[in-house]
């Protein structure tokens, strides 16, 4: 499949449930484990034999700089004008840059942990594949009874005849798909979260940390941390219990944060349990 199949990452969202956090920096750049989301996407794809410029893209939009940034030369960046053109108007911006190659499409906000190439394995570059995870019974999104866990395969056919415009690939592609009998799910056997949410994006840090803490090499730690994530330059007088410490933020004596993002400027996100 090399030459054939090019990777585009998903980031241009607004990020509305993770707010007031993505007021700050976009969705797919809050850490995870101390990495940006979209860190974790861009190691994901190049474990796959997909990195570089001409293999794979990133869509920008809200606070589009600092996914510039930090992309750097890792990607291809479009950036789209506010507001985000959607999963679907995204791939329709790339269509050149994509030029015929079959897709494999990444949500930044999707963590996993686990081996994500099944999904490529044996693949007849006809059908579209998702990967999935089981879903609850009476789950409204599902397709054949499994939850969309962050990374899809879409053969070129299906992109060249998406129509510009903002729109959503769930229905101008998989949905469509489905109803053909061309819509294949590959089960993924790791860990999924979708972060988009405080309490998945906090479970996906206390994995990432597994079970203990994970404390940037560079963070001040002073106080007390119990299943936590301090990123670099953090500082943590107080005491931290399931939480996640922002690169740069503090937590000064006597604060007691549990099941909480504190991020810079003093900014707390509490997550119910």
């Amino acid at each position: 499949m090399s030459g054939t199949l090019c990777a585009v990452v998903l980031a241009a969202g607004y990020g509305v449930r993770l707010r007031p956090l993505t007021l700050q920096r976009p969705k797919a750049l809050c850490p995870v484990g101390n990495v940006p989301l979209l860190g974790h996407a861009l190691d994901r794809l190049a474990a796959l034999g997909l990195c570089g410029p001409g293999r794979v893209a990133v869509n920008a939009s809200w606070l589009s700089d600092q996914v510039v940034a930090y992309v750097g030369d890792r990607a291809t960046t479009s950036v789209e004008a506010d507001p985000p053109l959607g999963t679907a108007g995204a791939l329709v911006r790339l269509r050149e840059w994509v030029a015929g190659r079959d897709v494999l499409v990444a949500n930044a906000d999707a963590y996993l942990a686990g081996d994500v190439a099944p999904l490529l394995a044996g693949w007849d570059r006809d059908h579209v594949r998702l990967l999935g995870v089981p879903a609850p019974p009476g789950t409204v999104d599902a397709f054949s009874g499994y939850r969309f866990a962050g990374l899809s395969l879409l053969p070129w056919r299906w992109v060249r005849r998406l129509r510009p415009g903002a729109a959503e690939l769930v229905r101008e592609v998989w949905r469509p798909a489905e109803a053909a009998g061309e819509l294949r799910v590959v089960p993924f056997d790791g860990y999924f979260r979708d972060t988009g949410t405080p309490a998945g994006y906090l479970a996906a840090n206390l994995h990432a940390a597994g079970g203990g803490n994970l404390v940037a090499p560079d963070a001040v730690v002073t106080g007390t941390c119990r299943q936590a994530v301090v990123g670099a330059g953090a500082v943590v007088h107080g005491s931290v219990t399931r939480t996640v410490v922002w690169p740069g933020a503090r937590v000064e004596a006597p604060e007691h944060l549990v099941d909480a993002v504190r991020a810079g400027h003093g900014v707390t996100v509490t997550v119910g349990r």
